[in-house]
């Protein structure tokens, strides 16, 4: 079998692309399912506080909330130790009845 190099690093670029929005999903999922997004939506947050207002494990929360960061689904501020969300990650991912609710 002659493998060529090029078409076999396109695939896995592909392939690694592909994994990558599988993952995302279904942290969105979760996010969305929990209300972790609609609660973050009302101001930034430690998970801690996320977990107290959604009433979830802040263990899971915290998990939760190192991927969303690491992925820019949420933003991270370090100083406080807090996590927020910008106003476009807001409109797409908290309001069910807006126009590009995702």
């Amino acid at each position: 079998m002659t493998v060529d190099q090029d078409r076999l690093m396109a695939f896995l670029g592909q392939f690694v692309g592909d994994l990558g929005a599988t993952i995302a999903a279904g942290s969105v999922v979760i996010g969305d399912r929990l209300g972790l997004y609609r609660a973050l939506g009302e101001g930034p947050a430690t998970a801690h506080e996320l977990a107290g207002r959604t009433q979830t494990d802040a263990r899971y929360v915290t998990e939760w909330l190192r991927g969303q960061a690491a992925g820019g689904y949420v933003m991270y501020d370090a100083d406080s130790d807090s996590y927020s969300l910008t106003e476009e990650q807001a409109f797409a991912l908290t309001n069910p009845d807006g126009p590009l609710y995702l």
